[in-house]
């Protein structure tokens, strides 16, 4: 269980975040378009998993947007952007703010990455939503970097997240 805090209070996640050179585990989230995508859809490509709350608050969006930037610069990447927000609030967010080059997914249906991962919030007013981490993978699905945010509120260390898929 990783201990991090939301607006500066205690949260806890139901456990910790798959450990550097693991195989992730599957998983099979929900597109824009309601059909699924799993972890084997993009293999033998490198992945960022920037997983977030909700694309509705400030920070969430900003990560999304900084990702967008840097994923047009990335041979053989892909920015996976996984939240549980319903697929109809990630396509209005990405319409309405020009997103195209990071793929949206939503654990909305069951819960299982988060769980999988070990990164739902298991207490806090954020309750069953997704902390905010990111998960990169090389392209044959092994795990080379890993950030738990600790204030949730707080954006990720992007740099830290690119220099490891240049080393992956």
């Amino acid at each position: 269980m990783a201990s991090i805090t939301l607006g500066g209070s205690p949260a806890n996640t139901i456990g910790n975040l798959p450990e550097i050179g693991s195989i992730a585990p599957d998983f099979t989230l929900t597109k824009l378009d309601l059909s699924e995508a799993s972890l084997a859809d993009f293999k033998g490509q490198k992945l960022v998993l920037n997983i977030f709350p909700s694309v509705d608050t400030g920070t969430c969006a900003q990560s999304v947007r900084h990702f967008n930037k840097d994923a047009s610069e990335l041979e053989n990447t892909k920015v996976l952007c996984i939240s549980k927000d319903l697929p109809f609030a990630q396509k209005r967010f990405c319409g309405a703010e020009g997103i195209e080059n990071v793929v949206m997914l939503s654990d909305f249906k069951t819960g299982k990455f988060g769980n999988d991962y070990g990164l739902t919030f298991s207490d806090s007013v954020f309750k069953n939503l997704l902390s905010r981490c990111v998960v990169v993978l090389d392209k044959n699905g092994k795990v080379v970097y890993t950030e738990q945010v600790a204030e949730t509120a707080d954006e990720p260390n992007y740099q830290a997240a690119l220099d490891a898929l240049k080393n992956a």
